[in-house]
């Protein structure tokens, strides 16, 4: 995350000016935007020199790079975090649901990261490879840790893992986009509840009854 200048040992590179760049950099990119942001602005916004700056970080992509990189880890690590090993021995619906809701509340209650997205998605155009990193490191974070669960869950039994980890995230991505980050909430209204138990049901599929099978049975022999 960090470039160090040659000489500079990691005890010089003080944590807490590295996290005053880190809330500099994201004030000034998400006020000016990637292209009219520069280190000199992020020194003056985490009140340290230019110097220290270039200290922490190489150049302003880098930078930026270091902010997808903490943005992922902290938002999908309290939605897949390691201390959650009881709620993956639940049932699949229980799993998914507590997946989907955690993912959506960050939606709903962290408009920076909204902002931020707003602000990869505009600049990827001209910065592909700051898109390229943050999908990146989506793919460590979200996407290896379902794709891990939908393989290696004993109830389901799906044919592609990896394709639902993708359709799971995507439906989810979807659902913040429209209704929150485009304001589509009154234009397209939908409950929550109704998405994710969507989702699940896709997903999930429940075994057919013994009594469904019967009247199955029943009606193709008549």
């Amino acid at each position: 995350m960090r470039q160090a200048k040659p000489g500079r040992t990691d005890r010089q590179l003080s944590p807490e000016k590295t996290a005053a760049i880190l809330e500099g950099g994201m004030q000034e990119f998400l006020t000016h935007g990637y292209a009219a942001t520069s280190m000199d602005r992020v020194a003056i916004a985490a009140k340290v020199s230019k110097a220290t700056v270039y200290s922490h970080f190489q150049d302003k992509e880098s930078l930026f790079i270091a902010l997808i990189q903490q943005l992922v880890e902290q938002r999908f690590q309290s939605i897949f975090g390691a201390a959650d090993d009881q709620i993956l021995q639940m049932a699949p619906q229980v799993v998914l649901r507590n997946f989907a809701n955690r993912a959506l509340d960050i939606g709903t209650t962290e408009p920076q990261f909204l902002n931020f997205m707003r602000l990869i998605l505009g600049e990827s155009g001209r910065f592909p490879q700051l898109a390229r990193a943050f999908v990146r490191n989506i793919e460590q974070t979200a996407f290896r840790r379902l794709c891990h669960y939908f393989t290696h869950c004993p109830q389901l039994k799906l044919s592609d893992p990896e394709a639902t980890a993708r359709i799971f995230v995507g439906a989810v991505v979807h659902f913040m986009i429209v209704q929150e980050m485009l304001h589509g909430k009154d234009i397209l209204p939908m409950e929550r509840d109704r998405i994710v138990d969507g989702l699940i049901d896709l997903i999930v599929k429940p075994p057919l009854t013994d009594k469904f099978d019967t009247g199955c049975n029943t009606a193709s022999s008549g």
